[in-house]
């Protein structure tokens, strides 16, 4: 017998929410093998199986808060896949011709049991059968009238009920549900940002023609040759890292007693790029996004998605993070202000391609066009700092070949 604990998460995570056992008391289990899930404030964290073994008891509800290392299930060890589907169908097997006479017997003993003295006693004394279903008679009459009693004041309460519920603006039924621990953290999160930065937004307009074009004409190719779809976030991905090399503050962050007092550069970019899952906004992180070229950076972002949708992501995965690229475009956005995820400094929101008249040399032309907004933190960085960050990236964006040369 082995008793499987919760497992250690993260430093900073000591508790988590059961949410559900993907395995039942008596099945079979392999090593590694999923038998519980426990929600956290950052990411779902899998129960495995220590060792292979047979499910013999929880010792825990779903819904319940776990701590790490609390005991969750008893394993009983050995056995071989199966093995408790076969007990419970040799079980009836085996004592089939003296278990199916005993087996019925709980429930039609008392019809034999009942139907033989009745037999027995019949014959000998006929007076006793007939004084015995005068009881049943006289208790039959006083219960009727304790019948009627108790539907009267039951019938009478839904019908004053009714017309109280009844309303000329139709269904107005309400519900309530508790939030997950991930949806409660990003709230905090969120408060917190509000209430310790001092976040201004300054926004610009970004023409997409020169990159719609260069992804036009080699998306074919790099998929071919890497197997990577090119969009637009690596680009703006690159775009930012190549920014930060004149606008350096906007990688830093304030630490410190209080509101802060010292100021960490740092020599790398880790990208936090905004993922929306069915639970909620989450950012995993590119590493080391200084180091990649627009390719590596597409393929690092691809994965990093793919494992949100899964509901892979794991502790390390959204860890660190220096500078946030959040993407509301995707879902039609034109225009918005993000929120400042602490303890970074400023955050580049993207918003909807959409297509305006625009003057391009004294003419007016057709353009796809984006809004982009930078929320910054004002205690570390300026007002001229900010602006002259996001029009750099204005440029390498109307002009991406440019890229190549910074």
């Amino acid at each position: 017998m082995q008793i499987v604990k919760v497992p250690e998460m993260a430093e900073s995570i000591t508790e988590g929410t059961l949410k559900q056992f993907s395995k039942q008391v008596g099945d079979y289990v392999e090593l590694d093998e999923e038998i519980a899930t426990i929600e956290t404030d950052k990411i779902d964290v899998a129960v495995n199986a220590p060792a292979a073994g047979t499910i013999k008891e929880f010792l825990a509800n779903e819904e319940d808060t776990v701590t790490v290392g609390q005991p969750l299930v008893k394993l009983d060890l050995g056995g071989e896949p199966g093995q408790s589907s076969q007990k419970a169908s040799d079980e009836p097997k085996s004592p089939a011709s003296d278990s199916q006479e005993t087996s019925s017997q709980p429930e039609g003993q008392k019809e034999e049991t009942a139907s033989q003295p009745q037999q027995q006693e019949s014959k000998p004394e006929p007076s006793k059968q007939e004084s015995k279903p005068e009881p049943p008679k006289q208790e039959s009459k006083p219960e009727p009238p304790k019948k009627k009693e108790e539907p009267k004041p039951a019938a009478k309460k839904p019908q004053e009920q009714k017309p109280k519920v009844e309303s000329p603006y139709g269904n107005r039924e309400e519900h309530r549900v508790k939030m997950n621990r991930m949806r409660l953290r990003i709230a905090e999160r969120l408060k917190q940002s509000q209430n310790t930065a001092a976040s201004l937004t300054t926004f610009n307009e970004v023409d997409m023609s020169a990159l719609m074009d260069m992804r036009k004409k080699y998306k074919d190719e790099i998929l071919k040759k890497t197997g990577v779809k090119l969009g637009f976030m690596s680009a703006f991905s690159r775009a930012a890292v190549l920014a930060m090399k004149d606008i350096q503050a906007v990688n830093a962050s304030i630490e410190g007693a209080g509101s802060g007092d010292t100021i960490v550069y740092r020599d790398y970019v880790d990208i936090s790029v905004a993922v929306s899952t069915e639970k909620g906004l989450v950012t995993p992180v590119v590493r080391n996004a200084e180091s990649l070229d627009m390719v590596g950076i597409e393929k690092a972002i691809a994965e990093l998605g793919k494992k949100a949708r899964d509901n892979k992501l794991t502790i390390e995965d959204m860890a660190g993070g220096t500078f946030t690229i959040s993407n509301g475009g995707v879902f039609g956005s034109l225009m918005g202000t993000p929120i400042i995820n602490l303890p970074q400094t400023a955050v580049l929101g993207l918003h909807a391609i959409k297509e305006k008249p625009v003057a391009i040399n004294g003419k007016v032309e057709i353009r796809p066009m984006m809004y982009l907004a930078l929320t910054y933190d004002h205690r570390l960085l300026d007002g001229r700092e900010a602006v002259t960050f996001l029009v750099k990236i204005k440029e390498f964006i109307e002009d991406p070949q440019k890229m190549l040369l910074a």
